[in-house]
């Protein structure tokens, strides 16, 4: 029973180490930390690998117990660099250490245990804040940092676990704040006008695409420092976010000053719906001095706000006006509704009354086309233009009379918009 149950707490452990890991537990997967940053670790369920040539091979300062492994990358002049170690929270189980080991470490292989240098301090018993230093780094170069739990106290059975905030500083790997500004147009835009905005960066090398905002919306992403806009109003203001490096990316952001933007009311007024024939009366109103509608065709005057039009199809009419170098536009369509009504019967039997088959608002159409079929497809009525005058009387085309019964009809106005009728029509004798 004692057996088992000690082979099960083994497991227990050893699965709680194994789940623990951090992906830093291997040199190869170092975490790299970036100035003016702290980062949370910990080597909690961290091992060591001490083969010959593995990442462990070394016996400066400490012997490797269950190390982790943190990176940087020296900046392009090189120099001195600190590494701060705060806030260290122990595991406390029983047998377990307390003390930490760190030092930082130059690799002429990356993580091969014998090419490695100790630069700096070394510190091997840490129950508290800590700081490494090293001093006169090369430029552009990658060193590391490893961190072990100590193993060395009297009755200790398990070295040191714990969890704690690192922070790197120094000329060593400090850089310039990066920054983005914003070019943006010298005088006045108008409304409606396109605006052209360029970001010049500064301290920002590897720069990612540009994000570009409007009053701190985002409204448009883009692989160049260039972005144009139409959609400004007065008082608004445009910025720009970009990321500068790759390794260790920092954001950045411009703004713009609040935007003039030039304005003047301006309405084309309602919409409308007339009947064929019959005359609107459009309803423009501006602030502007010069104005014009256009198209000028069934209109009484384009260069009053208030013109009475006449058209004879659907027409979509636009009042333009310019006031102080800007010029705006609006629109307003009269929408002409037809005024077609047709029977679906008559009676051609001379009584004077019906004989014929009228279709009210016909002649507004004098260029629409009529055909009759009977009902097995014969066409019996052709005409070019239908009125009064060339009403269906219900005969063929030798005038004689057809039969009573259902007969159909295709009617086409031939107007600017289509229209055309499909249906039957029942002659009545």
């Amino acid at each position: 029973m004692q057996f088992r149950f000690a082979f099960l707490m083994s497991t227990f452990f050893l699965v709680r180490s194994l789940s623990a890991q951090e992906v830093y537990n291997n040199c190869l997967s170092a975490l790299e930390i970036c100035p003016s940053q702290s980062y949370s670790v910990n080597n909690i369920g961290a091992n060591a690998i001490t083969c010959a040539g593995c990442e462990d091979a070394f016996a400066f300062c400490f012997a490797p117990q269950n190390t982790i492994w943190l990176r940087f990358l020296t900046n392009a002049m090189g120099g001195d660099i600190q590494v701060d170690f705060t806030n260290l929270v122990f595991e406390s189980n029983v047998g377990q250490d307390n003390q930490l080991q760190a030092t930082v470490v130059q690799a002429t292989s990356p993580c091969d245990g014998s090419t490695y240098t100790a630069l700096g301090n070394c510190v091997s018993n840490a129950g508290g804040n800590f700081t490494l230093n090293a001093l006169g780094l090369l430029p552009s170069t990658t060193y590391y940092i490893v961190i072990d739990g100590d193993n060395t106290g009297i009755g200790v059975t398990n070295p040191a676990e714990c969890t704690f905030d690192v922070a790197i500083s120094g000329t060593g790997i400090d850089r310039l704040a990066p920054a983005v500004s914003i070019s943006a147009p010298l005088t006045p835009l108008c409304l409606f006008e396109t605006a052209t905005f360029t970001a010049t960066t500064s301290n920002c090398p590897d720069n990612g695409d540009f994000d570009w905002f409007i009053n701190g919306a985002l409204v448009a992403t883009t692989t160049t420092p260039v972005f144009q806009t139409s959609a400004l109003e007065q008082g608004d203001v445009v910025s720009v976010q970009t990321s500068c490096y790759l390794l260790c990316a920092q954001t950045t952001i411009g703004t713009s000053a609040a935007l003039t933007v030039l304005s003047f009311p301006i309405d084309a007024g309602p919409d409308q719906t007339i009947q064929a024939g019959n005359s609107a009366v459009l309803g423009g109103s501006t602030t502007a001095p010069t104005f014009q509608w256009t198209p000028t065709f069934s209109m009484s005057n384009s260069t009053v706000l208030n013109p009475v039009v006449t058209p004879t199809q659907t027409t979509t009419y636009t009042l333009t006006a310019t006031q102080n170098g800007c010029t705006l536009t609006d629109q307003a369509t009269i929408t002409i509704e037809s005024t077609i009504d047709i029977p679906n019967s008559f009676s051609p039997n001379d009584d004077g009354t019906n004989d014929t088959w009228i279709i009210k608002g016909a002649e507004l159409f004098p260029d629409a086309s009529m055909a009759i079929y009977s009902r097995w497809g014969n066409e019996v009525f052709r005409s070019r233009g239908y009125s009064a005058v060339k009403a269906w009387k219900g005969t063929d085309d030798k005038g004689q009379p057809m039969a009573d019964g259902v007969y159909f009809y295709v009617y086409e106005l031939n107007d600017a918009e289509k229209q055309s009728f499909k249906g039957s029509v029942t002659v009545i004798r």
